[in-house]
Order: C-alpha cells, then structure tokens, then sequence
C-alpha cells in the first residue's frame, strides 16, 4: 500500500525523511470493504510519513480484527471497527485492553429511510413519514426494503409493521441483493422518478445522490431493541439510532507509542466526505490507494490539523 500511495500522489517527487525516529513497529488493521480500506491508508501514510512508523497493514474484518484483539492484543490500531457488530470489544474496553481513539465518522454510522431530495422541493411533507403515508403515490406506493438475511430487514420488517405500509396503500418491496437495492435508488434519481427506500452510510450511493432522511419520529430505544429482535412482538416507531463506529487501540499501543496515538485519538472523517470519497471511488472504478490520495489531496487542511508541528513539517508540501 505505501508504496502505491507514495507512487500516486508524489509523481517521483523526493520524499521528505521522517525526523521523528522513536516511533517504532505498528500494525493497522484494514477491514474489508471500501471506507476501511480508505481509513486505514490514510492512518498509516500519516503514521509513517508524518511520524517515521514502520508500519504493517493486516487485512482484516470486524470478527477477525476482535478475536485477534483479545487473544493476541494485536493490531496495534483497529480503525473503524463497528462495534455493534463486534460485542467483545466492551468486555475488551471494560478490562483495559483497548481503548477507543475516536470516532472514526462525526455522525457514526447512519441508517435511514429516504427519498429524493426533488421529490421534498415539489411536495416538503414527503420529509415526514406522516406525509408518505397520506400520499403514497408521490413516493411511487412502494418501499425498497433491505434484502433477507440482512439486520436492517428486521428492523424494517417491525417499522412497516408500526407504520402500517401496506395498509396505507405502501407495496413493501423486497429487494434480493444489495446491488439491486442500490440500483433502485440510483435508476429512480438518475430519471428523476418516485422513490422510497432503505440505505445506510457512509456509502457511495449517498455520496452520488441528493436524499432526503425521511423523519420516522424520536429514537426509542427500548422501542427499537425490540424492533431488532426477532423474538418480540411489541413492535413500535422508532428513528435509528446513530451506529458507534471507532478507531480503536490496545492500550499497550497508546502507552508505547503516545504521540501516535495522539494522532489517532484526532483522526475523524465526516460523513459527507466519506460519503463524496466512496462516490468518487466508484465513479472512477479507482483503487483503495486512489481513494486515500484523493481524500489526501482534497482534504489538506483536515488531516493537517490532526497533526503534531513535528509530523506537519514532515509532509508540509508533499501534497
């Protein structure tokens, strides 16, 4: 990866030496979809370049990434690990085994029903469920629900349930991949067409598409555990409530290596620029490599502040 990166954004160009020698080994987890992997090369290149790690990148996976936490204490860093999908990692924290850094989005992780945004400009109701739900035809009488198998489609399952979707004149659509759902979206906007539907961010589609979060009321969250559990029959309404999505470290890490782990307890990218990354990643069919350079060209002033003066002197006009 480093030397991908370092080949995409310097051209050839001299690289500055790191002058801060004391940081020594450090692995970084990369997860295995698109935002990990853009996460990761942006949190080594700066670890290396801004602070002279020797850094190993881990392929990795949320499951993988928190076994080997808690029976090896290793990698060093863990970025966006989301930890509802990864329960151990409170036990881990409780015992001081690791610690979070920070949020690795300002929003966490987000999920919603949506609509586009020049369906809201014509008809503003649209932006609440109460407006769908008395003109379903402007939303086109349907709902793009999330494919079986998937979490969210519990939880729409108990939504349209409490909001009565087909009573109200609501075809729930269930869609059989993830490909197709995206394609709903994308083909509906593309034609400036009725949509109604689920997605969730930071994703590309979000980044390319004008939507509108369509307001399901206050989160509950009494109500919405119960709308995730297969076993509960008292579904109510309820919003979603924000996904907890962290850098993570061992502890031994921020212990060892302090001003690294002053970086990381810095880094934190918003959603709508990951959002715009993922867009743009797609878009050009670009690599991981790509994508960090490009949030690395676009987003100086960002990841520059998250910088010791030593590590900003390292890359002052690399970029």
């Amino acid at each position: 990866m480093k030397r991908s990166i370092y080949a995409l954004a310097l051209s050839g160009a001299m690289l500055p030496m790191a002058a801060n020698a004391e940081c020594g080994e450090v692995s970084v987890a990369e997860m295995n979809w698109t935002s990990g992997g853009v996460n990761t090369g942006v949190i080594a290149f700066l670890l290396e370049e801004g602070y002279g790690c020797d850094v190993t990148v881990v392929p990795s996976a949320t499951t993988t990434a928190i076994t080997s936490l808690a029976e090896n204490n290793e990698p060093d860093v863990v970025p966006e690990l989301w930890v509802n999908s990864a329960p151990a990692y409170f036990d881990l924290a409780d015992e001081g085994k690791v610690v979070k850094a920070s949020d690795s989005f300002s929003d966490g992780g987000t999920e919603h029903w949506l609509v586009p945004s020049y369906l809201v400009e014509e008809h503003p109701e649209l932006a609440t469920i109460e407006g769908i739900l008395d003109n379903p035809e402007l939303v086109g009488a349907r709902f793009h629900n999330c494919p079986d198998g998937w979490g969210c489609r519990i939880v729409n399952d108990s939504l349209k349930e409490a909001f009565d979707l087909e009573g109200n004149g609501i075809e729930v659509f269930n869609h059989g991949s993830g490909e197709t759902l995206a394609g709903a979206m994308a083909s509906a906007y593309e034609n400036q067409e009725p949509y109604f539907g689920y997605y969730w961010g930071p994703t590309a589609p979000l980044g390319k598409y004008d939507m509108v979060s369509v307001d399901l009321g206050p989160y509950n969250e009494e109500v919405h555990n119960c709308n995730q559990d297969t076993e509960c029959n008292e579904v109510g309404v309820s919003s979603f409530p924000s996904a907890d999505v962290f850098n993570v470290v061992t502890s031994d890490f921020a212990e060892r290596e302090p001003e690294a782990f002053e970086l990381i307890q810095n880094v934190s990218i918003s959603n709508d620029t990951m959002n715009g990354i993922l867009a743009w990643h797609s878009d050009n069919q670009a690599s991981i490599d790509e994508a960090v350079v490009y949030y690395l060209q676009n987003n100086q002033d960002q990841w520059m502040s998250w910088l010791s003066e030593e590590a900003q002197a390292n890359l002052e006009g690399m970029f």
